[in-house]
């Protein structure tokens, strides 16, 4: 939010505009955001925890990308996902927005769908 004297700020206070936060508090936002996620796909998708855990990275990175809302307009990715069909999966997710604006991203995420192998 932006402070009455016009100051980026997040939590109770904290000054982004002239403190920042540290290498560690971003890798700790970052752990919390990544372990929301996981909480979010394993509730949400019953075929998550049996994914190896490439593909598991893979689900994790786009919902923490996207969001969770925007994450689930992927219906044909993750119908695919729950079925089994990598390959269809990865192929829907190069087909979207998304994919067009994370360029590289979406393919070495769809190349992991596809082959089980990290990058």
């Amino acid at each position: 939010y932006v402070d009455t004297v016009g100051k980026v700020s997040i939590g109770v206070g904290r000054n982004l505009t002239d403190k920042g936060i540290s290498s560690r508090e971003a890798f700790d936002l970052l752990d919390h955001d990544v372990d929301e996620a996981v909480s979010d796909l394993a509730g949400s998708f019953p075929w998550f925890v049996g994914l190896d855990p490439v593909r598991q990275r893979v689900v994790v990175n786009m919902r923490f990308n996207l969001g969770p809302n925007r994450f689930r307009q992927f219906r044909r990715t993750l119908m695919a996902i729950g079925q089994g069909d990598y390959a269809k999966a990865a192929h829907q997710m190069l087909m979207s927005k998304w994919a067009t604006q994370v360029k590289g991203r979406a393919n070495r995420l769809s190349q992991m769908m596809v082959t089980g192998e990290g990058l």
